[in-house]
């Protein structure tokens, strides 16, 4: 287990106004962790869309905020008043640390990483133990870090606000990490998957994880009426909608009467038209989530070494080369989890 030898220690914090071409390593001081609170040794990061976003200057956060949400590694020191954790346990982080269970409320919202509080584009942190929880058993750290943000996510969505069952019908878009996570979870919860893509190459390999039904949305532009045909025309019971307010109205139209839709992303832009006709003739339900509770994590955790659901990391990028690792993301040809290694 590392100690901190130097009281210097890596780290990459977006400087207003932020820019993906502006970022860069800079040093700082080990963090010492106060009551309440535990030293990890930052093993792996992953990217997500709002950590883009970030990143590229488009969502305003406090100058010098150290970037990124999640975060794993192992304790390395354990502050006054803290018992339920031992040095060396592998842990990670948790994206709103105040919201332990129940439903979501504004004060959850507080120190958010990479956000509203420093993120994990660092080698050492200090956070309370409550920002953590375990990782899973026999999990690498860059496997662990691919669950705060898009697992968790991809469990709410269906398992917590879907209440997903088996013979279900689930759609899932694209191959980020939400929709791989959905997909596997709908898989091991005996759904049924429809998984679109604009890439042959890479319905083949949704096709490899498990996916029933494969549709080209860009070959075939009504895709939700292709995705309702699938279901014998009765319409898929859930929908893990990543695209935004550009895609809905096509979900809705692949959703059955009285179907979930659970709004996650905002990658087809920010507000669009909606047929409010056909959201209420069928009677859909649509939920607009971000990310989940504690106690959401811990059961997506379960269910995981339960079930030996392993994430999808496409590719590596140590931290020095973050920038690098967004110009990736930017260009849309990953497949999974983008993971950076501290």
């Amino acid at each position: 287990m590392d100690r901190p030898a130097d009281p210097q220690m890596r780290l990459i914090r977006a400087r207003l106004p932020s820019s993906i071409d502006a970022l860069a390593v800079e040093t700082g001081e080990v963090p010492q962790p106060g009551p309440g609170e535990i030293q990890i040794r930052v093993r792996a990061s992953s990217l997500n869309y709002h950590d883009y976003v970030v990143a590229a200057g488009r969502l305003r956060v406090p100058d010098g905020i150290i970037l990124l949400s999640d975060g794993a590694g192992e304790v390395t020191a354990v502050g006054d008043g803290v018992s339920d954790v031992a040095l060396g346990d592998p842990m990670v982080s948790r994206f709103f640390p105040h919201w332990d269970d129940g439903p979501p409320r504004r004060e959850h919202r507080r120190d958010a990483p990479g956000d509203k509080a420093d993120g994990f584009a660092c080698e050492w942190a200090a956070r309370p133990a409550r920002a953590f929880t375990r990782a899973p058993r026999g999990y690498s750290a860059a496997e662990a870090a691919t669950l705060t943000c898009a697992g968790v996510t991809a469990w709410r969505a269906l398992m917590v606000d879907g209440a997903l069952a088996a013979g279900e019908t689930v759609l899932i878009m694209g191959s980020g990490g939400v929709s791989l996570f959905a997909l596997q979870f709908a898989k091991a919860a005996g759904a049924t998957v429809i998984a679109t893509s604009s890439s042959d190459a890479k319905l083949e390999r949704l096709a490899a994880l498990g996916a029933d039904h494969l549709i080209n949305y860009r070959k075939t532009e009504r895709w939700g009426d292709a995705a309702k045909q699938l279901t014998g025309g009765a319409g898929v019971d859930h929908v893990v909608e990543i695209g935004g307010a550009a895609t809905l109205d096509q979900s809705m139209t692949a959703a059955r009467v009285g179907g979930h839709i659970a709004l996650v992303g905002i990658l087809a832009g920010l507000a669009a038209p909606v047929t409010t006709a056909l959201l209420m003739t069928k009677q859909l339900r649509v939920q607009g989530l971000a990310v989940g509770s504690g106690a959401d994590h811990v059961a997506m955790t379960r269910f995981i070494e339960d079930h030996g659901i392993r994430p999808v990391i496409d590719s590596h990028f140590p931290l020095a080369r973050l920038a690098d690792a967004f110009r990736h993301m930017e260009a849309g040809a990953h497949f999974g989890k983008i993971c950076i290694d501290i």
